[in-house]
């Protein structure tokens, strides 16, 4: 049986939680702005459902990722206040993470792009 409350409280947590990350994680607010970006250009540029599918799958991912680099960041410092080395080393692979779904997501937006791109200076 489904228990109602607990899956209002578990929605209600879980906006809290994209609010919180939003209001407080820069990068964050600039990932959204660039996937909003990219799909206005996705719009104009009339790219098809498949590949609007992959860019939409590559904006998640790239949010997810961002999101999971800010929970292990704040877990971090919540266990521990001093420089330690395991505490450096969760926070950069962390953040490696972002970059390299990020740096992904430009690879594929680019195969997808520039041919919208050239067919539109022919």
């Amino acid at each position: 049986m489904i228990d109602h409350n607990k899956l209002k409280f578990s929605f209600k947590y879980a906006i809290e939680g994209i609010g919180y990350a939003l209001k407080y994680d820069q990068n964050l607010r600039i990932h959204f702005l660039i996937g909003f970006l990219v799909i206005i250009s996705s719009i104009y540029f009339r790219v098809n459902p498949f590949e609007m599918g992959i860019l939409g799958i590559m904006i998640l991912l790239v949010i997810s990722t961002e999101m999971i680099n800010s929970a292990i960041e704040q877990m971090v410092d919540l266990i521990t206040n001093e420089h330690r080395q395991e505490a450096k080393i969760a926070k950069d692979v962390s953040a490696g993470m972002v970059l390299i779904t990020a740096i992904g997501s430009v690879i594929v937006g680019l195969l997808i792009f520039i041919p919208h791109i050239v067919k539109l200076f022919k």
